[in-house]
């Protein structure tokens, strides 16, 4: 298994034991880790601290060549906030944990040229079902449906 998709579902067990969302994300390029992160709307009181967007702020300014070619590992589907970072910053190529739990606009990624990686796994997906089922209204808000 790819080590960059086993760094982002490391920071969603940590989000996890920390008291928050699970779900993480990893930048990679080329060989490299340029950041990685996780939910952390919990821990911070923050309204916009997706793992995605803590990934990116994490990994600081690269010039835009660099997310053109750099690729996104995120545990879950992202939601309309993180796919327009996705898009703003010109990442190409997402790979997906799961969906089942959440799905966000990727057919809108998918359309503005991102290629769609969805590895359907089943460990991720549980982890995240099991803190949904234990942490519904937290879920709920953290997809902005309260």
């Amino acid at each position: 298994m790819d080590p960059f998709w086993h760094i982002a579902f490391e920071e969603a067990k940590i989000g996890f034991e920390e008291g928050g969302i699970p779900i993480g994300a990893c930048l990679a390029y080329k060989d490299r880790v340029l950041g990685r992160g996780r939910n952390r709307r919990v821990q911070l009181g923050s309204v916009i601290k997706h793992g995605e967007l803590d990934c990116l702020e994490n990994a600081g300014r690269y010039a835009a060549k660099i997310y053109r070619k750099a690729i996104l590992y995120t545990t879950l589907s992202p939601c309309w906030m993180c796919s327009g970072a996705i898009l703003l910053y010109g990442i190409k190529k997402v790979v997906i944990g799961e969906n089942r739990n959440f799905k966000g606009p990727e057919e809108i990624l998918s359309q503005n040229g991102v290629e769609i990686i969805h590895l359907d796994d089943e460990e991720c997906t549980k982890l995240l079902s099991s803190f949904i089922a234990s942490n519904p209204e937290l879920w709920n808000e953290d997809i902005g449906k309260i």
